[in-house]
């Protein structure tokens, strides 16, 4: 009996489905990967931020009231902040912060530190000192914390108003800790932030 083979129009319809089932699985793979790509994007972003958060609620929850000598001279400023504060885009934010480990004492500092945050050039930055009093020229040393940043604002509450509500400041300069502390962070992608902190009753 004679075998009949495949007509050049049938292996034709079937290289022509192959060939879209082939198109049909890239592009679902293409779809896949590019999903994965924008998940572990916005994951970075994610943990970033949340870097961040972690580091100025540790710093501001141990803020102390430490003044810091001003190139050289004495000063009663225990914090201060606001707009261009230590040259920020915006606002920015500067106090002395306890609790910087030091085990048994080994390293020859103390376990206060001098720290500011400042937006420059849509980059949130954080400034610190090795000696709360640096000597005179000393520069900070500078750690970008996150990036995308369109707007930094700090405000700070010095307790209730003569109206009974609760008074914020956009600037500050205190020989004091005000009581609370809030910040609003405008991330490009992610929209306005905002964190409120209060004070501890230990740094006050």
């Amino acid at each position: 009996m004679r075998t009949r083979g495949f007509t050049l129009i049938e292996i034709l319809i079937a290289m022509a489905i192959f060939a879209m089932l082939g198109l049909a699985s890239t592009a679902l793979l293409s779809t896949v990967i590019d999903s994965d790509e924008i998940s572990s994007e916005k994951f970075a972003r994610l943990q970033q931020l949340q870097r961040f958060m972690l580091i100025i609620e540790r710093d501001v929850q141990q803020a102390m009231p430490r003044a810091v000598r001003m190139e050289g001279q004495q000063n009663s400023i225990v914090m201060r902040g606001g707009e261009e504060t230590d040259d920020s885009d915006a606002g920015g934010l500067a106090f002395v912060r306890g609790g910087w480990h030091n085990p048994k004492l080994a390293l020859p500092r103390s376990t206060l530190q001098g720290v500011a945050y400042r937006l420059r050039e849509n980059k949130l930055e954080r400034l610190n000192t090795v000696y709360v009093d640096s000597v005179l020229g000393t520069e900070p040393k500078v750690r970008e914390i996150l990036d995308n940043v369109t707007n930094f604002t700090v405000e700070f509450n010095t307790g209730g108003s003569e109206t009974g509500e609760a008074a914020w400041h956009d600037n500050y300069i205190g020989e004091t800790l005000p009581r609370g502390i809030r910040i609003t962070i405008t991330l490009a992608d992610m929209g306005e932030i905002q964190r409120v902190f209060a004070l501890t009753e230990q740094a006050s």
